[in-house]
């Protein structure tokens, strides 16, 4: 299996990325390269190897949860460069025209 130019426009496409000529190509290698790896991986033999859900040993280090004083509401909104009563104003970033 090989990713095509035609394949890269459409996963910019549905990610909503306006890419180059240049860096279609530029993925679509990529994205070659990164499948013939995989393949090559495949072709190894993992029948003795046991199945785990991790790479490494995790251990979960807990804490108490303990109330802990924070910062209060005016002083977090004191250097914001825009503000409503008692939130942040941010310009909209989601184009909703598809």
């Amino acid at each position: 299996m090989s990713v095509s130019i035609k394949d890269v426009k459409r996963i910019a496409e549905l990610a909503m990325l306006k890419l180059s000529d240049e860096e279609k190509e530029k993925y679509a290698t990529q994205l070659n390269h990164i499948l013939d790896y995989m393949a090559t991986l495949n072709k190894l033999d993992t029948s003795d190897v046991e199945p785990f859900s991790h790479a490494t040993e995790l251990t979960n280090v807990f804490r108490p949860d303990e109330l802990q004083p924070s910062i209060s509401t005016e002083d977090a909104l004191k250097n914001a460069p825009s503000r409503t009563e008692q939130y942040f104003k941010v310009p909209k970033v989601i184009d909703d025209r598809q």
